[in-house]
């Protein structure tokens, strides 16, 4: 029995390495063709049909209580790799870091009926998830490590969703550049749907390996949703805003990656 475990493991392995490979070769083509191919109708429908059969074939395959691989201490990482912004320039935030973050404050707004502000102080005072997983970037690599935050299902439950909520959208800190972007907007966000933000692995994490998260991994507050690729998970958090759509958000494909070429959905 044992043996016959530990060869499933190998293959599930070997399958998650040949997806994440094929996703890195894929989003690589995707952004070397950006600039002739999104002039190009039947293109960008096909990319559209082929997102949604990625997200319904993973919701198949990994319904909403699925969870994403856990690890033992071992397996962490001495450095846990980073990527993407590794230190805002941006003068509110980097008031708030000069200041260890002790004005720092989340929002969490939109379509919710009680509207809310927490502080970092009360977001550690509330009841929290320790876990530790693989973080899978888009451009191939990963890196294991020990995260600790705060379920993001509680504070959505304190905030009271209306509705007409459907996608829970993360506002950051940290201005990007890219031609989809505006000089009045430009700062990283992303969003996920309804059934990862309830999901019991998706925290709100300032704690990295038993440390206070560093920020060059996005302190002072850090998306955890450990079924999707790297890009999904927003550093350096400053609003969560609960919306209907994203037509009215920047690019309105939900979010900074996305509107540069990305798919939504970036299951793993």
């Amino acid at each position: 029995m044992k043996k016959t475990f530990t060869l499933m493991s190998a293959r599930q392995r070997d399958r998650r390495h040949l997806l994440r490979g094929a996703v890195a070769a894929a989003g690589s083509a995707l952004l070397a063709g950006c600039d002739r191919l999104s002039h190009n109708e039947s293109f960008v429908e096909t990319l559209k049909s082929a997102q949604h059969l990625s997200r319904a074939a993973h919701k198949i395959v990994a319904p909403r209580p699925a969870m994403a691989q856990e690890f033992g201490p071992g397996d962490v990482a001495q450095t846990f790799r980073s990527n993407g912004s590794l230190d805002p320039a941006d003068a509110d935030y980097v008031a708030l870091r000069d200041a260890g973050f002790a004005g720092y404050k989340l929002s969490v707004g939109g379509l919710v009926a009680r509207p809310a502000e927490f502080t970092l102080d009360e977001l550690k005072a509330m009841p929290s998830r320790t876990q530790i997983t693989r973080h899978d970037c888009v451009e191939g690599w990963s890196c294991i490590g020990k995260w600790k935050g705060v379920p993001l299902a509680a504070l959505l439950d304190q905030a009271r969703p209306t509705a007409e909520a459907r996608f829970v959208v993360f506002h950051c800190f940290d201005s990007m550049e890219g031609p989809s972007l505006s000089a009045r907007d430009s700062r990283y966000y992303e969003s996920i749907d309804f059934d990862d933000a309830h999901h019991v692995q998706t925290i709100l994490a300032y704690e990295l390996n038993d440390k206070p998260l560093p920020v060059l991994n996005g302190a002072p507050l850090r998306c955890r949703v450990e079924r999707q690729l790297g890009y999904k998970q927003a550093k350096y958090i400053r609003a969560i805003e609960l919306v209907e759509s994203f037509a009215a958000i920047r690019g309105g494909k939900g979010g900074y990656w996305e509107d540069e070429g990305y798919e939504w959905y970036g299951g793993i």
